[in-house]
């Protein structure tokens, strides 16, 4: 199976469980893209990539023009279409599509943000290409995602665990890798904030519906692990952990985004 087939069919399973997920419902990254979209001046128009049950959409809709929640999971689309027609956001759009290919024309976008979504890309430098395409000048991009220790060792376990926890996994990407990425694709960029999220173990492998052979996997690589390592991401007695998140703020050339 190819891999977009594994990820739409992945999160097509699990579409509903992402809608009510505390680590994806909550967050002060969510007040912190809200007022983003603020500065960007009056009516901005923001899209919304890997936009999973549609949390980040559902923070900037009310200060944005126009919201599109764009998702390679049509079952994923169908559960933000419900939630925004729920909490009165009538401006939420969605669309369905693979990020390395945008259906959108050139400088459509005040501002794109993707939320937990690009550890699932499998070409992150083209869906970045595409980001500064569709954005105006002066647009800004907004990326929150997990991220890898810069420690090899600590890296590799942390890619082992993603992989057998979800099969759709491509890489939690390190901070000097996503700050390279985006200056590659021309943007000027800043680390604007890190913070810890802890995963829950029971719950984390609950929501990938994750077989019970590779739950155990799991637990045998962390019973495994080097000290530091499970010092470094807090492995508890359950195999709860705790693991590394950073919001990246970029922008395009400068110029007027209206």
């Amino acid at each position: 199976m190819k891999q977009q087939a594994v990820v739409a069919e992945q999160f097509g399973n699990t579409a509903s469980a992402y809608l009510t997920s505390t680590v994806h419902a909550q967050g002060a990254d969510l007040a912190a893209l809200r007022e983003v979209v603020r500065l960007l001046g009056p009516h901005p128009t923001v899209l919304d990539l890997g936009c999973g049950a549609g949390h980040a959409s559902f923070a900037v809709a009310p200060v944005a023009k126009s919201v599109t929640a764009f998702d390679l999971s049509e079952q994923m689309l169908a559960v933000v279409r419900g939630a925004a027609s729920e909490r009165g956001l009538d401006n939420i759009a969605t669309q369905q599509g693979n990020v390395a290919s945008l259906p959108f024309a050139d400088a459509s976008f005040c501002m794109v943000v993707t939320r937990f979504s690009a550890h699932h890309w499998l070409d992150v430098p083209a869906a970045l290409r595409e980001v500064k395409r569709v954005l105006k000048k002066g647009g800004v991009l907004v990326v929150i995602d997990i991220t890898a220790p810069e420690n090899a060792l600590h890296d590799t376990t942390l890619q082992a665990v993603e992989l057998l926890r979800d099969a759709s996994h491509v890489r939690d990407y390190r901070p000097s890798e996503w700050l390279a990425m985006l200056a590659d694709a021309g943007f000027t960029c800043e680390r604007a904030g890190d913070w810890k999220l802890e995963m829950k173990f029971d719950d984390w492998t609950a929501r990938m519906r994750t077989p019970a052979e590779r739950v155990t996997a799991i637990r045998s690589l962390f019973a495994t692990a080097p000290e530091e390592t499970l010092k470094y991401f807090a492995v508890q007695a359950d195999c709860s952990f705790s693991i590394d998140s950073t919001l990246f703020k970029a922008k395009h050339d400068f110029g007027d985004i209206y």
